[in-house]
């Protein structure tokens, strides 16, 4: 389908090239059906010629402050179709001891006191405030992150400073917003527009160090629940510790980036960390692409 001038500027902002028309032919592809198998689907030779534009993209920010996209844009994505859908992940484990152990219990404003009270392990000590989530409690989109740094420690809010920024700038392109409500006279926001921000450790550890294996064991019931009251249709898993935690792996990222895993039946995609994308800026286009393949697993789901 031919694109307007609006989504040629929108595209070009981005960093995607924009080519010329090509006559229309029809090809087959693979993509994600609803239930996670590999339907085939025609998509024209137009639609393929953009897939080659996602790997020919001239030099540029896929999350340019002000790219905007709308999520009915059919060029939004220069990616090729969804892989196919990984494996279930293993059962969730039972919760941590102390005060962790009835996370699996409590309502929002229960489980937000739970967090704020915690002291099951030492990190307790070192916070200046724990860092429940923010976003919308029934949205779509669910984004995962590792730990909180200095920033999110100040502020008790997750993704905050230039990492926090990058994140909004990557979920702006693809038409989703952290916030709760529309602005002053914009149209409101769907569940679809929306994500719900949490991490897998609610507290700070000193010095933005490694959360090691009992931190994030004692503090995984709290991220269970708010999975569990969230219900997202999608799940973006962001940095090592975040995948490893969900997915119950030590692969890295490189490796499992692509396809559609799942958590408790939910899909999950795997990606960078907008601040490890801070310090490797040309693994922005590997991320573009990871969310490329998180909105056509979206539109695949039902009701999408």
């Amino acid at each position: 389908m031919p694109l307007d001038e609006r989504q040629r500027a929108m595209l070009r902002e981005m960093g995607v090239p924009v080519w010329a028309p090509l006559q229309r032919e029809d090809t087959a592809v693979a993509r994600v059906g609803p239930d996670a198998s590999v339907v085939s689907t025609t998509v024209s030779t137009a639609a393929a010629s953009a897939t080659a534009e996602s790997a020919a993209r001239r030099p540029g920010d896929p999350f340019a402050a002000e790219s905007v996209l709308r999520q009915d844009d059919p060029s939004r994505c220069a990616g090729s179709a969804a892989p196919p859908a990984g494996a279930e992940a293993p059962p969730r484990v039972g919760a941590a001891p102390g005060e962790t152990q009835e996370a699996s219990e409590l309502d929002w404003p229960a489980l937000r006191q739970a967090v704020a009270g915690c002291r099951a392990c030492g990190l307790c000590e070192s916070r200046r405030q724990t860092v429940f989530g923010v976003g919308h409690p029934q949205a779509h989109w669910m984004v995962v992150g590792e730990a909180p740094g200095e920033q999110e420690d100040l502020r008790g809010e997750p993704f905050v400073g230039p990492a926090g920024r990058l994140l909004d700038q990557m979920l702006r392109a693809i038409g989703v917003t952290r916030r709760e409500s529309a602005a002053e006279g914009e149209p409101a926001l769907s569940p679809s527009q929306q994500a719900y921000i949490a991490n897998t450790l609610k507290c700070r550890p000193p010095g933005n160090r490694n959360p090691d294996p009992a931190e994030l064991a004692r503090c995984e019931p709290f991220l269970v629940r708010q999975i569990q009251l969230v219900q997202p249709r999608l799940i973006l898993a962001m940095g090592r510790f975040a995948v490893q935690a969900l997915l119950r792996t030590q692969e890295p990222i490189g490796r499992l980036r692509g396809r559609v895993h799942r958590y408790q039946g939910v899909p999950l995609i795997v990606t960078y960390h907008p601040a490890y994308l801070l310090r490797n800026l040309p693994d922005k286009a590997k991320a573009w692409d990871d969310l490329c393949l998180a909105m056509q697993t979206m539109e695949n789901a039902p009701g999408g």
